[in-house]
């Protein structure tokens, strides 16, 4: 069967129809699922196909639109909903513990969910808000659900981990392993250098986690592309964003100086990194525009010292052993 060619156009839905196979009978979780969001697209169109998609989110009334809006699309579709918050490393493993209980196996997991950009907070646990949800929680809660994933390979499938990164990836020198352990004065606090450091952190994240689990997860990271969603809309960052001319003085999306993607456009890499056979030899790849794109990736987010104490330091902070 030949495969079509994605671009910068592609769809969620079409990346998904073209690999119907594939995600029939598969479990996939994803976070950050609400409405008007890549993530939901992502959810939208997995679920057209698969056997179940958890989709997660720390609001439960935004769970039950997400769930309410994909089952009016697709009745026969399995939707679970999950609340986690990805902030809190003891919301982490409620939730872990409760997904490892599910008589399902879990093929596919997909971390989409971001904090935004913005204002320095810090989250319960005492880390910086960014790096705690868009790379320490997605990491602890991929170490909890390892078992389950490498349960659901066989000797034809192997399971796969998505982090929704960024270009913002190739941004700055990549993550401060000291503010990952102790936050920054928040007088020094800049939220977009923060931004950077935490998608730099899944782009290193991917690559190590297909490294040390030697062919038993695939994971991936990737650029979604441009895209205003909820994320833009937060009031406390609107302003930011405006500073940087990504949005106009209206608060709405700058055509100036970038092109923007529609929302299931957004998603269609997200759905690519998790279900496309042609990545299969090629883990830890990152992707943009629903192709690997490894020219992309900046020096520092590639660079396997990186990766490896990024590694060290996340366990520490977690206080667990990421063990196969």
């Amino acid at each position: 069967m030949s495969l079509p060619n994605f671009s910068v156009t592609t769809t969620a839905e079409e990346v998904a129809d073209a690999f119907h196979a594939e995600i029939h009978g598969k479990n996939v979780l994803i976070t950050g699922t609400s409405l008007n969001g890549i993530g939901f697209e992502s959810a939208r169109a997995i679920a057209k196909h698969a056997n179940l998609v958890i989709i997660a989110g720390y609001n439960p009334e935004r769970l039950a639109l997400s769930e309410a809006a994909i089952k009016k699309e697709f009745p026969a579709a399995n939707i679970r909903p999950l609340i986690v918050d990805m902030a809190s490393l003891a919301s982490v493993r409620k939730a872990a513990t409760e997904v490892n209980a599910y008589s399902e196996p879990l093929h596919v997991l997909i971390h989409n969910a971001a904090a935004p950009s913005a204002a320095f907070k810090l989250t319960v646990d005492n880390f910086e808000a960014q790096i705690a949800t868009d790379h320490i929680g997605p990491f602890l809660l991929t170490k909890l659900l390892a078992t389950k994933l490498l349960a659901a390979g066989t000797s034809s499938y192997v399971p796969r981990v998505v982090f929704v990164s960024s270009n913002a990836q190739a941004m700055g020198t990549g993550p401060d392993f000291d503010a990952i352990r102790t936050p920054p004065d928040a007088a020094k606090y800049d939220a977009m250098t923060a931004y950077a450091q935490a998608k730099s952190a899944n782009v290193l994240t991917a690559r190590e986690l297909s490294k040390r689990s030697a062919g038993r997860i695939n994971a991936y990271s990737l650029h979604p592309g441009t895209v205003y969603t909820n994320f833009h809309m937060h009031p406390d960052v609107v302003p930011l964003f405006q500073g940087y001319g990504i949005l106009g003085s209206d608060g709405k999306p700058s055509t100036e100086h970038m092109k923007w993607k529609t929302h299931t456009q957004g998603g269609s890499t997200t759905v690519a990194a998790a279900f496309d056979t042609r990545l299969n030899d090629q883990p830890g790849v990152y992707l943009t525009d629903c192709v690997p794109a490894e020219k992309d990736v900046a020096p520092h987010s590639k660079d396997e010292k990186n990766a490896e104490r990024l590694w060290a330091v996340t366990e520490d902070v977690i206080g667990e052993r990421f063990a196969f």
